[in-house]
This record gives C-alpha cells, structure tokens and sequence, in this order.
C-alpha cells in the first residue's frame, strides 16, 4: 500500500464510523481507498461505499473495482470459508 492508497477494514461498528474513516483518507491525499470487509459485515462495506459516493463525495469519488472471494476459517472439522469483498474507490481526475 503506497502513500496514495488508504484502507478501510470493515466491522462491527456503525456504518458510519466507517464513512468517516473513509472521508477522512480522501481528505488527507489519499487517491484510492479499499474497503475490506468478511463475512455478515459485506453489506456494511457496500453500504460504506455507497454513502461515500452518493452523499459525502458526491461527483469527486467512483468504484474502480470490486473484488469479491472466499477464504478458508478455522481448522480441522471446524474449517469454514467466508466470504470476503474488496470495494476500491478512487478519486475521479
């Protein structure tokens, strides 16, 4: 991750705690954010992105990629996968 990305790990918090920490990174240079998120927390990740988009950063950010996966959990018969996002935003020139 360079000087000009930032990144944004997606939780249990409030939507918009998340927001903020995105707001926050564009403000202070960053040209591109990821927005991680697993599990039961992905539709909060989307939900990040898209009031970073529509409302905060209106006409100034955009969605360059999606990335969506699964990674294994846990071990032995326990051994899960969750499934994981990736949401890029980046700064329109």
């Amino acid at each position: 991750m360079s000087l000009q990305e930032g990144s944004v790990l997606v939780g249990n918090k409030s939507v918009m705690n998340y927001v903020l920490a995105t707001v926050i990174q564009f403000n202070q240079g960053a040209k591109r954010v990821l927005i991680k998120a697993r599990g039961r927390a992905i539709s909060r990740a989307v939900d990040v992105a898209e009031i970073v988009r529509n409302r905060f950063l209106k006409d100034e950010v955009d969605i360059a990629g999606v990335r969506i996966s699964s990674e294994p959990v846990g071990e032995g018969e326990k051994r899960r996968n969750v499934s994981t996002i990736e949401i890029i935003l980046e700064r329109k020139k």
